[in-house]
């Protein structure tokens, strides 16, 4: 292998080690804990507040939201199908992003609220999102707005399906809302102890 060859590898090498390490650094170290995510990014918190005060759904809950759907990961996605139980097809869902919402309500949200560039990666625009459709889960099912529980499962299940109380065949579903209601409910505890937005 040439000098030139050899240099040329090493700065590919060094580049893609760089990038990985960025992309890692993209998802809260600690994230239980309300208080450290938002030390680490002091914008996710200016983002939650407005969303806040815009749509009167409490931060924590849609934080909570968020971290059960995404783990904060930008570009999550639901698991492939497997093509002949080996090779990956497609996506089970379209469900993308920090709000892993799908095309269609993505869309909806875009028209309704005229974000037509709002990203599901952009975290300021996901938890606008998720904020925008609880308020709508309270407005049309007449949910509590800080009845996380019932929230979460308007969220998974769409506000058709709430109202047709299609949760009730899913058992699996209501421990994950219990378990989203339990993170929404730490975090509120939390924000009493969080630094105020500088």
């Amino acid at each position: 292998m040439t000098y030139s060859k050899a240099f040329l590898l090493g700065l590919l090498m060094l580049l893609v080690s760089a990038c990985s390490s960025m992309g890692s650094g993209n998802k809260p170290r600690t994230p239980d804990n309300l208080c450290s995510i938002f030390s680490q990014f002091p914008n996710w918190q200016i983002s939650a507040n407005a969303a806040q005060k815009k749509w009167h759904i409490d931060q924590a809950i849609n934080m909570a939201f968020i971290r059960h759907e995404s783990g904060f990961k930008a570009t999550a996605r639901p698991p492939r199908k497997k093509l002949l139980g080996i090779f990956p097809g497609h996506h089970l869902s379209s469900a993308y992003g920090y709000p892993q919402a799908i095309n269609g309500t993505w869309a909806l949200y875009q028209q309704l609220t005229g974000y037509s560039e709002a990203q599901r990666t952009n975290f300021n625009d996901a938890i606008d999102f998720v904020g925008w459709y609880n308020s709508r889960s309270v407005r049309l099912n007449k949910i509590r707005p800080s009845d996380a529980y019932n929230l979460y499962l308007a969220y998974h299940e769409g506000n058709g399906g709430f109202a047709k109380k299609s949760y009730l065949a899913k058992p699996w579903l209501l421990k994950v809302a219990k378990n989203v209601a339990n993170q929404a409910e730490r975090y509120r505890s939390q924000l009493a102890f969080c630094s105020p937005q500088s």
